[in-house]
């Protein structure tokens, strides 16, 4: 066993408060019942919950855990406990290794040069002397995501066949991010060292891994590449509201025959695979963090170093609009679009749109808009003022957790 995995587990995520209770504490004990009347139709509604959507349950307690069968589970820094002996002769075998790649490259610089079939021994010897004084020795790779790069580094060495499980249970808490600057920090710095690894040294071409386990984190990284294809779903209902091309040749019965059944049936897929774990805030989180996820790919593909900020514990102050702009520019085109094309469909004065291309468009864009949304609001949201609220939730989250 090479590590040990634990949830990470924040307690202080604020747990907000239901809407029946907000308006009988607003507006008096007569109004819950209105609250309890859009609950029943909507379902359950909680106000001023954590806006940065930061518990990861989805990701430990379902991606993680469930990817132990293949020994696949990966290290996320805290939380976890390595066999130093794993660390270190993973680092030995490494560095032995980096050692030879650079002698043989220089050795092959001077053959060439030389016109020689092979360099002098005591030539070489000297060479590789020099390159182990000028390269250090690290128990790991010194990266923005060296966790994760240690964890490919150990699952790929053949020779030992090291293991990783993801423990189940929360041991420890921790502190997450409290503002949009932070969140914002944290995340970029996750997707840019994921995208650095998919890009210079790709698991899915690592000798030593699995075909299970390459396809496991194929998957995790060919997700930090989702800003390609999430501009083009945010982009889909403007155009067409905007122009009346539609993303597909016809709204007609056909393509609703082959559309709904692959939607319902990947959604129950998804929610019989997830059961217990709320998953809606999180498709919505992932779909607004383009910005961010955009900026990460194209520092990488410029080659330039993603840096290694350390979270701030403390919430950060300031306005943090400027965060949102992207999402703010998205969701105001997103309403503009929509009120265009019901218009010009309602008076006739302009554009060719199909009823059915209107009614699914529509209720793509508000998904989009809610998403956007989130994001935005995030950026002006502020933790409880009271201390007595901070530490009535954290008890609550304690007692619901078991910690």
């Amino acid at each position: 066993m090479a590590w040990v995995q634990t949830p990470q587990w924040f307690f202080d995520l604020p747990e907000g408060e239901r809407l029946p209770k907000f308006l009988a504490r607003k507006l008096g004990k007569w109004s819950s019942f209105i609250g309890t009347g859009i609950e029943k139709v909507y379902g359950p509604v909680t106000l001023g919950e954590d806006p940065f959507v930061n518990d990861p349950q989805m990701f430990y307690d379902v991606i993680q855990r469930r990817r132990n069968w293949v020994n696949a589970s990966f290290c996320c820094g805290a939380g976890s406990i390595h066999r130093r002996e794993a660390v270190m002769e993973a680092a030995l075998r490494a560095y032995a290794e980096q050692i030879t790649k650079e002698q043989d490259e220089v050795e092959k610089q001077i053959r060439r040069l030389t016109k020689e079939k092979q360099v002098d021994r005591d030539i070489s010897d000297n060479l590789r002397n020099e390159i182990l004084f000028d390269t250090e020795f690290t128990p790991y790779k010194f990266h923005v995501s060296e966790d994760l790069y240690t964890s490919i580094v150990l699952h790929s060495d053949s020779e030992r066949n090291w293991r990783s499980v993801m423990h189940p249970q929360v041991e420890s808490k921790m502190l997450s991010p409290q503002d949009l600057q932070t969140w914002t920090v944290q995340r970029f710095k996750y997707s840019g060292g994921s995208i650095d690894i998919f890009m210079n040294d790709n698991p899915v071409f690592r000798k030593g891994l699995k075909f299970k386990q390459k396809l496991m984190y194929g998957a995790s990284f060919w997700s930090n590449l989702s800003a390609i294809w999430n501009i083009i779903f945010l982009a889909c209902p403007i155009v067409y509201f905007l122009t009346s091309i539609a993303p597909v040749s016809a709204y007609d019965v056909t393509f609703y025959m082959h559309f709904l059944p692959y939607v319902l049936t990947a959604e129950l897929a998804m929610m019989i695979g997830t059961w217990g774990v709320a998953g809606y805030k999180g498709k919505t989180n992932f779909l607004s963090f383009f910005p961010v996820n955009m900026r990460a790919l194209w520092t990488v593909l410029r080659g330039r170093k993603i840096s290694f900020p350390t979270t701030p514990k403390e919430r950060q102050t300031g306005n943090f609009f400027k965060l949102v702009l992207p999402q703010t520019a998205v969701f105001l085109l997103s309403l503009f679009s929509l009120v265009f094309a019901w218009v010009g469909h309602s008076t006739g004065m302009w554009g060719s749109y199909s009823f059915g291309g209107l009614v699914l468009n529509t209720f793509w864009i508000i998904n989009n808009m809610m998403a956007m949304w989130g994001m935005m609001a995030a950026a002006f949201w502020t933790p409880p003022s009271s201390d007595e609220d901070q530490e009535s939730a954290t008890n609550s989250e304690e007692l619901k957790y078991g910690v």
